[in-house]
C-alpha cells in the first residue's frame, strides 16, 4: 500500500501493472497452506482411483509441488477447495467441494485431519465403500454432502458428534441398518436427507434437534410407528415408500411451522385425523398408498385451513365422499382416486371447480376416479371445456358418463354388476 501511495499521476499504466502484480505476489507469498492441510489433500487424492481422475477435473489440477493455496493465478489448484488466513502467515482449508467428475474410491484411509473445513460436498461422484469414523474429526463442519455416490455400510454414530453440523446429506446410496439414535445430538441441524437407501428399523427419536426444518427419510425400509417426538421447527416432513404402521401420531397438530407432510407408499391406517385439516400452516397433504379407511372431519370444517394439495388416493376409504373437503377455502387440487367412496357427487365438488364463488380457489385438480360413485353427472361440471381443469371421473358408476366429456375419458364406467355388488345404486 505504501508503494502505491508513492505513484504521481503521470506514472505510466505498465508500471502501475508491474506493481500491482510485485503487491499481489508479496501478499500470495504471506498466505501459506498448513502443511497438515496439504498431508489431507494428498491423502484424498491418492485414494482415488487415477482411472476415475479425468483431464481437466478438479484433481487432476491438483499439483504439490506448488503451494495449494498460494496460486491464484496459476493453472494448477483451479478448483476443489477453499482457503482462509487464520493468521498472518499461514491459510486453513475452509471448504472442500469437488466437482461431479466420477471420481471413484475410498475414503476409509484418510485421516480426515482438516480441523478448520466448514464444508465437505463429495456428491454425485462414484465413492464406496463405508462412511470413516474418521470424519468426525471435521469437529467445525458445518456442512457434509455425501449424496448420490455407492456408499454401503451403516451410518456411523459418529457423525453425532459434529456438533456443529448444519446440513447433513447421505441420500442416494447404498447405505442399511439402523439411523444411529446419535443424530438426536445434532443440535446445530437444519437439514437432514437420508433418502434412497436401504435404511431399517424404527425411526430415532429426533426431538431436541430444534432447528431442524428438512427432513426426508423416503424410499428406504424403515418400519415402525412415526416418532411421538418431532422437533416443532419443522417445515417439511418425507417419509414416502417405507413400510411405517400405525396412524398420523397427534403431535403432528403442534408442529406450528409444517407445511408439507408426504407419508404415502406405506402401512399407515385408521383415520385420516381431522387435526390435518385445521392445521395452521400445513399446505400439502400426501397419504396416498396407504390403508386408511376414513376420514374424521372436522369441527371447523375446515374453513380455517392453509392446505392447498391433498391425496388421499389408494387407500381403503368407504363412505360418502367428505363434504367439508370444498369448504377449504385454499384447496386447489384434490385426489381421492382408487378408494371405495360411493354415493352422488355432491353438487359443492362441481361448484368449485366451474364457479368457486369470490375468494376461494378452484378445483384446478379434482380427481375421483376408481370409486363407486353413482348418479348423473352434477350439472356444473356439463360446461368444462377441456384444458380448463384437470378432471376425473372414469372407472365409477356414474349414470352416462360417455367420453365425449374430457372427465369421463381414460376408463370406462364399471359394470352395472359390480357396482350392484358393492351397494345400492340410482339406475
Amino acid at each position: 500500500m505504501g508503494v502505491l501511495s508513492n505513484l504521481s499521476p503521470s506514472s505510466s499504466p505498465l508500471a502501475v501493472l508491474l506493481i500491482t502484480l510485485t503487491t499481489l505476489q508479496l501478499l500470495g507469498a504471506e498466505s501459506k497452506t498448513f502443511w497438515g492441510d496439504i498431508e489431507a489433500l494428498k491423502e484424498l487424492k491418492n485414494a482415488l482411483d487415477p482411472t476415475s481422475v479425468s483431464p481437466g477435473s478438479c484433481i487432476s489440477s491438483w499439483d504439490f509441488k506448488l503451494d495449494p493455496c498460494d496460486n491464484l493465478f496459476s493453472d494448477r489448484f483451479t478448483c476443489g477447495f477453499r482457503c482462509d488466513l487464520v493468521d498472518s502467515a499461514t491459510s486453513r482449508l475452509t471448504e472442500l467441494s469437488l466437482d461431479q467428475a466420477g471420481y471413484s474410491g475410498s475414503l476409509s484411509s484418510i485421516s480426515w485431519n482438516l480441523p478448520y473445513l466448514q464444508t465437505l460436498d463429495l456428491s454425485n461422484n462414484f465413492f464406496s465403500g463405508s462412511i470413516p469414523d474418521s470424519l468426525s474429526n471435521l469437529t467445525r463442519l458445518t456442512r457434509l454432502g455425501l449424496s448420490g455416490n455407492s456408499f454401503s455400510g451403516s451410518i456411523p454414530a459418529s457423525i453425532g458428534s459434529l456438533s456443529n453440523l448444519e446440513e447433513l446429506y447421505l441420500d442416494s446410496n447404498s447405505l442399511h441398518g439402523a439411523i444411529p439414535p446419535s443424530l438426536n445430538r445434532l443440535a446445530s441441524l437444519k437439514r437432514l436427507e437420508l433418502q434412497g437407501n436401504q435404511l431399517s428399523g424404527e425411526l430415532p427419536e429426533l426431538g431436541s434437534l430444534q432447528n431442524l426444518f428438512y427432513l426426508d427419510a423416503s424410499n428406504n425400509v424403515i418400519s415402525g410407528q412415526i416418532p411421538l417426538t418431532l422437533p416443532s421447527s419443522l417445515l417439511q416432513i418425507s417419509m414416502r415408500n417405507n413400510s411405517l404402521q400405525g396412524t398420523v401420531p397427534e403431535n403432528i397438530k403442534h408442529l406450528g411451522f409444517l407445511q408439507v407432510l408426504d407419508l404415502s407408499h406405506n402401512q399407515l391406517g385408521g383415520s385420516v385425523p381431522s387435526y390435518l385439516f385445521e392445521h395452521p400452516s400445513l399446505q400439502q397433504l400426501t397419504l396416498s398408498f396407504n390403508q386408511f379407511s376414513s376420514v374424521q372431519p372436522p369441527i371447523s370444517l375446515g374453513t380455517q385451513s392453509e392446505m392447498i394439495a391433498l391425496d388421499l388416493s389408494n387407500n381403503q376409504l368407504k363412505g360418502l365422499l367428505p363434504s367439508f373437503l370444498p369448504m377449504m377455502p385454499k384447496l386447489s387440487a384434490l385426489t381421492l382416486e382408487n378408494n371405495k367412496f360411493m354415493g352422488m357427487i355432491p353438487t359443492q365438488y362441481a361448484f368449485k371447480v366451474a364457479v368457486p364463488g369470490s375468494g376461494v380457489s378452484a378445483f384446478e385438480r379434482l380427481l375421483l376416479g376408481g370409486n363407486y360413485l353413482f348418479g348423473p353427472i352434477p350439472g356444473p361440471l356439463l360446461g368444462l371445456k377441456p384444458g380448463s381443469a384437470n378432471v376425473g371421473l372414469a372407472d365409477n358408476c356414474l349414470y352416462r358418463c360417455p367420453r365425449v366429456f374430457f372427465f369421463c375419458q381414460g376408463g370406462d364406467q364399471k359394470s352395472l354388476s359390480e357396482c350392484r355388488s358393492f351397494g345400492p345404486i340410482i339406475p
